[in-house]
């Protein structure tokens, strides 16, 4: 792999995690103003703690298996699946480490494992999509 396909997948990656976080961050602005407006800041501020690993994992299976889909069929039909499934490596080492950070409980675990195993299904399928295309 050259330098020019690392940077692809790894903008990739970093396009992937800023889009899902843009994505939570909308959600969170319709729930606020239009599903259930009036509540305290704190009561926002609890209900993002739950509902972002959910939304992590609704938008980011999409978002994973378009933007693998996209980058896989930049190159050769033999490279798509290795290009999708690098992207997965490289935003999960990131996001593993901003969880590491942040710290993980039991309940967290979880969800970490079932959005991480989601975005990998649909980044192999992307992948694999982009290597079927016909040029």
């Amino acid at each position: 792999m050259n330098i020019g396909r690392l940077a692809w997948i790894i903008a990739a990656a970093i396009f992937i995690l800023v889009v899902n976080v843009g994505l939570s961050v909308l959600y969170m602005v319709i729930y606020g103003y239009v599903i259930n407006p009036g509540q305290s800041e704190q009561f926002y501020q609890d209900h993002v703690k739950i509902a972002a690993p959910y939304c992590s994992i609704f938008f980011g299976i999409p978002l994973f298996y378009l933007v693998c889909r996209w980058v896989g069929g930049r190159w050769e039909k033999d490279f798509a699946i290795k290009a999708a499934i690098s992207v997965w490596i490289v935003y999960a080492v990131i996001d593993l480490s901003i969880i590491a950070a942040v710290g993980i409980t039991l309940r967290d675990f979880g969800l970490v494992a079932a959005s991480l195993i989601t975005k990998l299904i649909s980044a192999y399928l992307g992948g694999l999509s982009a290597s079927r295309k016909v040029v």
